[in-house]
């Protein structure tokens, strides 16, 4: 069903008795006839609770007062995603959803629009609303504006509860493409979820975010800048073993070539704005970058190792794990990152918005080691290694869509163009390839 807005020759009024007509139910009624049958509890737990208020999405760390939050990834998951894909087959055989079209202009709580009874409709179908007959109801309430809040969260998008351009268009991908999605991410779940522990972290690449969990809860949710598509990080599972404080950065030859030397090519004074210094060889002398003719020496002869500092590349910390890939977990000194809807900039490593509720969280009180004395080392600027006596389970994982234990399915953008590859675990595979930034 294809809703047609401001059609030739059709009034306001007309829309409204159109709502309400049999032949508008009809239409709707095999659609919803599911949520009819089984309850909305079946898609989403709204049973006789209030309509949770809008709450913008997230930009700053959370750290979860008493782990009361669920994570992305818990030993409930596989059994919530089979049970999502079920559902989505059965409402997909059933014609999916109304398909809406884009309002002139954001509907906000207040307003009223034909428009309205569509979006109820669209909105219960998914359990974001309970399943009402449909009645002559235009208005943009509060329960409407709740239930759009919720949809955006669930779908990466801001939650500010209006109903706007993007949100119509997560609202209009049909039941059969979020089925897909739910099929590509299932042995992806599957294997990730698997030999968790009790204690964890998990990034979700394509949401941007990370969780420390413990006992089952999240105890931390941290915003994240990851790989850019041209740069991708991978799907891996390791063991944090070693936290580097006030760390070295060495460039790997990868960025040298690509970010690094054209740079300096244009800003001969690149490198001491930096806090870069070069060296001949791993083992080999320090030597003056102005005495090498970049544009035609290879410049993986060279180490190019960057300063601890306020400009370092990893800042105060470098979380490391061991895996094939290079990658590991760090600070940044590009702070405002953590603030974009869409934080895809790295070169397939992980930064992490406010690190150090995480670092004291994985040294948890060993050796004395607190809060306190993280901030007094990071502040001494001491090159530090401290091993994490218990290695704490990591999982970078590429989630496209998971299940909260509430029964709703979370989406986010195939960033990577992973979907119907079979792609599960690894290193994606695009045209070229870095790590460590």
């Amino acid at each position: 069903m294809t809703v047609s807005r401001d059609a030739p020759g059709i009034a306001r009024r007309r829309v409204l008795s159109l709502i309400a007509s049999t032949a508008v139910l009809s239409a709707a009624a095999p659609r919803l006839l599911l949520a009819q049958d089984i309850g909305l509890g079946w898609f989403g737990n709204w049973g006789n609770s209030p309509s949770p208020a809008p709450q913008a999405a997230p930009t700053r760390t959370e750290v979860v007062e008493g782990g009361i939050a669920r994570p992305m990834l818990n030993e409930a998951s596989e059994r919530l995603m089979l049970d999502a894909v079920a559902r989505y087959e059965i409402m997909t055989s059933r014609g999916g959803w109304p398909q809406l079209p884009t309002p002139h202009g954001a509907l906000a709580r207040g307003t009223t629009d034909p428009l309205v009874p569509y979006l109820r409709i669209r909105l219960a179908a998914e359990g974001f609303l309970p399943f009402q007959p449909v009645q002559n109801d235009d208005r943009y309430d509060e329960v409407v504006e709740a239930a759009v809040a919720r949809f955006q969260r669930n779908h990466g998008l801001h939650a500010h509860g209006r109903l706007d351009g993007k949100t119509v268009a997560a609202l209009n991908v049909s039941a059969a493409a979020r089925l897909e999605t739910l099929r590509a991410n299932l042995p992806r779940v599957q294997e990730h979820s698997t030999g968790l522990g009790e204690r964890y972290v998990v990034v979700n690449i394509p949401a941007a975010q990370l969780e420390a969990v413990e006992w089952g809860r999240v105890r931390s949710r941290h915003n994240i800048v990851v790989g850019k598509p041209d740069r991708p990080s991978p799907a891996i599972s390791s063991r944090i073993s070693e936290l580097n404080f006030n760390p070295f950065w060495h460039a790997p030859v990868s960025i040298v070539r690509k970010d690094l030397i054209p740079k300096y090519l244009e800003n001969p004074n690149l490198f001491d704005q930096l806090g870069i210094r070069v060296f001949d060889g791993w083992d080999g002398p320090e030597i003056d970058p102005r005495t090498v003719d970049w544009t035609s020496v290879a410049p993986d002869r060279y180490q190019f190792r960057q300063d601890p500092g306020g400009v370092n590349a990893m800042a105060s910390v470098k979380i490391n794990f061991p895996n094939k890939h290079a990658v590991y977990m760090h600070d940044t000194p590009a702070k405002e990152l953590f603030t974009e809807a869409s934080r895809y900039f790295s070169s397939g490593c992980v930064r992490v918005e406010q690190v150090h509720e995480l670092t004291n969280w994985l040294l948890n009180g060993q050796d004395g080691w607190n809060r306190k004395r993280i901030d007094a080392v990071v502040a001494s600027g001491e090159r530090l290694d401290v091993p994490v006596v218990t290695p704490t389970e990591v999982r970078w994982s590429y989630l496209t869509s998971w299940v909260g234990d509430d029964g709703f399915v979370n989406f986010r953008d195939d960033i990577y163009s992973l979907d119907g590859t079979g792609f599960i675990s690894g290193q994606p595979v695009v045209a070229s390839r870095d790590t460590a930034g």
